[in-house]
């Protein structure tokens, strides 16, 4: 016979509102449950709500068959419920190692095409797509780590937070290079060169070129000869801009300042010099070729400041050297994670 703690068990079990909340309940965990589950979950709600309440006294017969049967139904939907999450997790840890793998590919690629990009606004493209791909890494990493703890994977755990290490450092590098890359100091140093630059000693060659014609007969031979050296010596600090703009070696680019600083007190000195030997109505002339070489210094200090900064010449050095050595690492330890992962296959036990 029951108990009276027994009845009263069974009586609120079988109670409507309670056992209303009972199914409830039953119903959302089984929602929750993968889809193998379900049969053990059925089976485990009846008990809980009282349909499977039993005398204390053992079943016998047909009864014992079939609870023996139950008992082995409900043995196997466990193990098979046990099998089947392990196996979704190990599936779904392999797919974020995978993923992971794939988006710092990307975002490897994206950060060096940021390096490489010959106009500003492809650099900022290449180097906001580096940063989606970087997040998307994070991402990733981060919900594969309780799975792996999950699963008591110690090796792959171990493995994963040796790259989310090697990540960090390569996340700092990645940001200090793109930094610089997105400036692009040189390819702007290198555009005034070609074009502002090159256009003001192009009309400061053509307003001393005006004065010649005008010079007196006596004269003409050294007019020529000061027109030619304060054109020549603008050319050659045209000829430095462009190795100044490429090296990165402060003394180098000391140097080459100084031959420039050298030219250009040559071209002032022979304007001068010009402007005491010809002709009244030349002066106009002298005077619209001192303001092109002004304005032509003027551009060649944005250069030199440009140039010094060389974001575009350290970016590249980064890359190819620091960076790749930091990429190589994280690398070797995502291969490895999705190695180890690969081999895993479900044991039954953690």
């Amino acid at each position: 016979m029951m108990h009276l703690d027994q009845r009263a068990h069974v009586r609120r079990d079988l109670a409507p509102g309670h056992r209303g909340a009972a199914v409830e309940a039953a119903s959302t965990a089984r929602r929750r449950q993968p889809v193998s589950c379900y049969f053990l979950s059925m089976v485990s709600t009846e008990v809980r709500i009282g349909r499977a309440v039993a005398p204390a006294a053992p079943p016998r017969g047909r009864a014992t068959a079939g609870w023996i049967t139950g008992a082995v139904l409900s043995l196997g939907a466990a193990i098979g419920c046990d099998v089947n999450a392990a196996l979704e997790q190990q599936a779904e840890a392999r797919h974020l190692a995978a993923g992971a793998l794939i988006e710092f590919t990307k975002a490897t690629d994206a950060s060096n095409r940021a390096v490489m990009a010959d106009t500003d606004e492809a650099s900022v493209a290449f180097a906001h797509e580096a940063e989606q791909a970087t997040q998307a890494v994070r991402r990733d990493t981060e919900a594969l780590a309780p799975l792996l703890r999950d699963l008591g994977y110690s090796n792959e755990t171990r493995l994963l937070e040796q790259f989310v290490s090697r990540f960090a450092e390569y996340q700092a590098m990645d940001r200090r290079i793109l930094d610089l890359a997105v400036e692009n100091t040189n390819l702007k140093a290198q555009r005034l060169s070609f074009g502002p630059a090159q256009e003001a000693a192009d009309t400061f060659r053509d307003s001393l070129a005006a004065v010649v014609p005008s010079a007196p007969a006596k004269d003409k031979w050294r007019v020529e000869a000061l027109v030619a050296t304060a054109v020549g010596t603008v050319r050659e600090i045209q000829i430095l801009q462009a190795p100044h703009i490429a090296d990165a070696d402060e003394a180098v680019m000391t140097r080459m300042e100084k031959r420039m600083g050298t030219s250009e007190a040559a071209a002032r000195s022979a304007v001068e010099t010009l402007a005491t030997l010809v002709p009244p109505s030349s002066r106009p002339k002298i005077a619209a070729a001192v303001v092109a070489l002004d304005r032509f210094m003027d551009l060649n200090a944005q250069i030199i400041g440009l140039s010094r900064r060389n974001t575009n010449v350290r970016s590249l050095a980064l890359a190819l050297d620091q960076k790749r050595t930091l990429t190589a690492a994280c690398s070797e330890s995502l291969h490895g994670l999705q190695d180890a992962l690969a081999k895993r296959g479900y044991t039954g036990t953690r």
